[in-house]
């Protein structure tokens, strides 16, 4: 069965196919990837080669962890599963009224209520309500 590893502190201007090369000489390689930004184009410093049995991947740990390649000392050892990935961005009010990211001490009016009267107060409208002008 393939044992997945994981490979840290890489070079930066490692290619998949020189990760592979480095790992060939412990036995056969399933696949080696270097992990890349996708804005950048540009390693992350990380990558994982699969190795075919799991004799191959612990002769690779054993020879490469923490050995110099490429001028970085390398972190070598067994993948780990993927962890479920967070939402981004999702912030939850605990409906106390705050309103998303205002914060503040409105005295309990939401956030709508609070820019209504702030743009009441700008165009001198003593009113709680819409001022005509349309914006909401």
């Amino acid at each position: 069965m393939a044992k997945k590893l994981y490979v840290g502190n890489l070079s930066h201007d490692i290619t998949d196919s020189e990760l592979q090369d480095l790992f060939e000489q412990f036995g056969s390689v399933v696949s080696a990837q270097v992990i890349m930004n996708r804005e950048t184009q540009r390693s992350k410093g990380f990558g994982f080669v699969e190795m075919s049995t799991e004799d191959e991947a612990k002769a690779a740990i054993e020879a490469l962890n923490n050995k110099e390649a490429y001028g970085r000392p390398l972190t070598v050892n067994l993948a780990r599963p993927k962890e479920a990935t967070k939402s981004v961005g999702g912030y939850r009010s605990s409906g106390s009224g705050m309103g998303g990211f205002r914060g503040g001490d409105n005295n309990g009016s939401s956030t709508r209520d609070s820019r209504d009267s702030r743009d009441n107060r700008r165009s001198g409208n003593s009113g709680s309500g819409n001022s005509g002008r349309g914006r909401y």
